[in-house]
Parts: structure tokens; sequence; C-alpha cells
């Protein structure tokens, strides 16, 4: 099929094809006029077809049309299902300017390579349920008209770029399910997503996410140093709520214990003693001491 250099729409969905798309390429430039690329829920495996993103000339500096459609004898004939922005819809007419990439639903592997971003008027992509790792490229930055971003249910870890607050046309963010670390860029544009958009990436922070960042380096702060600076606080601060709890409650059986002691034996010396210091004695006890008369001696 590379060899079909007029060819526009390829859509292959939902079929049972597999294999490696990386092999070398037939040709110089594979599908020039490419606008359209849909292979998702099959069974392809290896890397992304890197070198097809380089020779998608139909989706680099694509200006919009000013006409109501491309011309061609044929776009009466046009009709294709595809999904976009998570909905199926139904297309009867191809726009110059209407490009899409969807890979999602294989086993794709490897990283996202950078020069995706050269397709800077690709409208749509969807690289989600894949096995992707690395991170996320900046490069995705330089796509200014991107309508849809979905790389949900991959492996990707490290954090999402700065350079993506620059997508000011982006109505649709699917990063869930990844290994995503620190602080959710802040912008106009991200403000607009909800948490479903990042659902799955533990260590994320940040707006629009309950999880606060530390201020830092600007990542989520892990629940061991959460209950360590915890326990140090409490420990400053009088030992910690849990000790004041235990004394307190030591305190009431303890008191409970001597009441009951000197209701039924009255007040021990040992008691007193342990209270207000050895040597001490009631004056009342002095006072019975004084009237206390002395023995009289026998006379012999």
């Amino acid at each position: 099929m590379e060899g079909l250099p007029e060819l526009r729409v390829l859509v292959l969905k939902s079929n049972k094809f597999e294999g490696n798309m990386s092999h070398p390429s037939l040709s110089n430039l594979p599908f020039p006029k490419l606008q359209v690329l849909d292979i998702s829920e099959n069974e392809f495996v290896g890397s992304l077809p890197q070198r097809y993103f380089k020779s998608f000339r139909a989706m680099m500096d694509v200006k919009e049309n000013q006409t109501d459609g491309y011309y061609d004898p044929f776009q009466k004939y046009l009709e294709m299902r595809i999904t976009l922005k998570g909905l199926d819809q139904l297309l009867k007419r191809l726009l110059e300017a209407f490009t899409i990439i969807d890979l999602s639903s294989n086993n794709f592997s490897g990283s996202i390579p950078d020069s995706i971003g050269n397709l800077n008027s690709l409208r749509y992509l969807n690289l989600s349920h894949n096995n992707l790792m690395g991170h996320i490229p900046a490069s995705l930055g330089n796509i200014n008209v991107l309508e849809s971003l979905d790389l949900s249910s991959n492996k990707l870890d490290g954090g999402i770029p700065s350079e993506l607050t620059s997508l000011t046309f982006l109505a649709k963010l699917n990063l869930s399910m990844n290994d995503l670390v620190g602080q959710i860029p802040q912008s106009t544009q991200f403000s607009t997503f909800e948490n479903d958009s990042y659902v799955g990436n533990l260590r994320l922070c940040g707006f629009p996410l309950t999880r606060k960042c530390n201020e830092e380096n600007g990542q989520r702060m892990q629940p061991e140093e959460q209950d360590d600076e915890d326990d140090d606080y409490g420990f400053i601060d009088g030992f910690g709520w849990r000790s004041v709890v235990m004394g307190y409650g030591s305190g009431i059986i303890v008191g409970i214990g001597i009441g009951c002691c000197i209701i039924r034996f009255g007040r021990p010396r040992w008691l007193v003693e342990f209270f207000f210091g050895v040597g001490y004695t009631y004056k009342k006890n002095k006072k019975k001491t004084r009237k206390r008369a002395t023995p009289t001696q026998r006379r012999s």
C-alpha cells in the first residue's frame, strides 16, 4: 500500500492484523498525502512507525481550506466511522485540514518518538491502550492545532511537559492509567480538564486533583513523609494526642483507685508522704497528740 501515493484515508480498525510496522520503508516517502490513519483494535507489535511520522506531508504545515472541502470526484462516496474525542462519529466529507492518527488498542511498545511533533497540523492523536513507556515528548507542544490527545492506559512515566500548555485548541485530554509524577501544568486550557483526565497516576498532584504538591519540588508528599512529620510535630507539641489521651486515661484510673483507698482505709501515711513529702504530718494529728494524756508510772 505504500505504492499508493494518492491515498488519503486508511482505516483498518477492528481486525486481527498483526506484525511489526517498523520494518524498512519500501519507498522514500510512503503515504505523502495520507490524512487519516486508523489501525486501532488490532494486534500490531513493536515500536511506533516513526518513519511514517516523518513522511506524512499532508499532516504538516496544512492551512485551513477556504472551501467547503477538498475537491474529489469520489468525495460523495466517502463514508467512514472513526472515534473523535472518545465518541464514534460518521464522516461523509474529508476536509483538507482534517487529520487523525489512531493507533490505540494494539500492542505497541517502546517510547513515543519526538518526530511525532513534526506533524504540526495533526488534529486528533490516540495512542491509548498500548505498552508505551518512557516520557511524554515535549515536541507534542508543537502541534498547535491538536484538539484531542489520548495517551491513556500505557506505562508512561515522568512529568507532564509544560510545553503542552501551548495547545490552546485542546478540548480532550486523557493521560489516565500511567505512572506520571509531579505537578500538573497550570494554564487556562488545562484548568478545563477534570480528574478523569489524570486518574490512575498515583504520584501526580495539583489542580484539579485533591493531592497537594510539595512546594520545594512540586511533587506529591509521600505518605511515609507525612506520617513522620506528624509524629515529629506531635512529639514536640506535647508528645502527640495519643500520649495525651493515654495520660488522661491513666490519671483517671489512678485517681479512682486512690479515692477508694482513702474512703475505705483512711489516709495512710505512705500516701500522705507520696503527695506532700516525707516528714509531713497533719496539724490535726499534732493537736490530738498534745491532748493525749501522759501515762502514769506505777509505784513500786
